[in-house]
């Protein structure tokens, strides 16, 4: 558990909290029992506080984790999404209430026992993935509407899954993952991943631990400790903070933000003022 404790230490998912000046949807998010801080980042929970008069684009910028989650009015139906290496977007209507789970980068694969690569930059029903955990988690969902049980429910849930499954963990792989962390994703992945096995042999347990590549996951990992900096316009123009952060120039920084993020570094720091 060592291995898992330390991604916990040195990696913080953040996803973009919604501008204090729309006040029709609220996204809140959940600590788990200290006792799965880490396996899971957090629990989160979406919903509209009135009925939307026009759509409603919920952008979820890439963060290395895999996420659960299932619409309030329909339990039956959960979801999982996998590691992406780009933005998502999704337009929602109306009325609506999600709530998720977020599960730190390796810690899906590893308790449940499935090859993330298979859902790198997909989402899908868990049903097709593993039918009896959208069964057990469907009914956590129906039975308890409120969210301070299901997350009650949900934690219980888990710390029995953790005390019955024998978890198999190769230190190879925690190792390069260890280093990309703590260099914050700012490291040539050739020449300082050597953790004793091929690049190969290492990119493969990435894919199916991680979900892709050392290299892709490095990207992210960048990307997320400079939203964890909070930046301002003014560091970003005249400090040129991405230049510590190992981006060539100021072009391949706004490039490879848009990427992983869904608008420019402008646009994000001036919706934010």
């Amino acid at each position: 558990m060592k291995q898992l404790e330390n991604i916990k230490q040195f990696f913080t998912p953040i996803q973009p909290q919604l501008n204090a000046t729309f006040d029709q949807v609220e996204y809140i998010e959940h600590p788990p029992h200290p006792q799965l801080s880490h396996l899971i980042a957090c629990y989160w929970n979406l919903k509209t506080l009135k009925p939307l008069q026009e759509d409603f684009t919920h952008r979820v910028v890439a963060d290395g984790c895999i996420d659960i989650f299932w619409e309030k009015s329909n339990p039956e139906t959960p979801f999982i999404m996998g590691f992406s290496s780009i933005h998502s977007e999704f337009s929602l209507t109306e009325t609506f209430e999600y709530f998720g789970i977020r599960f730190l980068p390796t810690s899906f694969p590893i308790l449940f026992k499935i090859n993330a690569a298979e859902l790198t930059n997909q989402f899908t029903q868990l049903e097709d993935l593993l039918p009896q955990l959208a069964q057990q988690l469907s009914n956590q969902s129906i039975e308890n509407q409120f969210i301070e049980p299901l997350k009650d429910k949900l934690n219980l849930f888990f710390l029995q899954k953790t005390s019955s499954s024998s978890l198999k963990i190769d230190n190879r792989l925690f190792e390069a993952i260890n280093i990309i962390l703590q260099k914050k994703g700012n490291l040539n992945v050739q020449s300082d991943l050597n953790t004793g096995i091929s690049p190969r042999q290492l990119r493969r347990l990435f894919q199916t631990h991680i979900g892709d590549s050392p290299k892709a996951f490095a990207k992210v990992v960048r990307f997320q400790n400079l939203l964890k900096s909070k930046p301002s316009t003014q560091s970003l123009k005249h400090n040129k903070i991405y230049y510590d952060l190992g981006y060539y120039d100021q072009s391949h920084f706004i490039k490879e933000f848009k990427h992983l993020y869904g608008l420019t570094p402008s646009e994000v720091l001036n919706n934010e003022t």
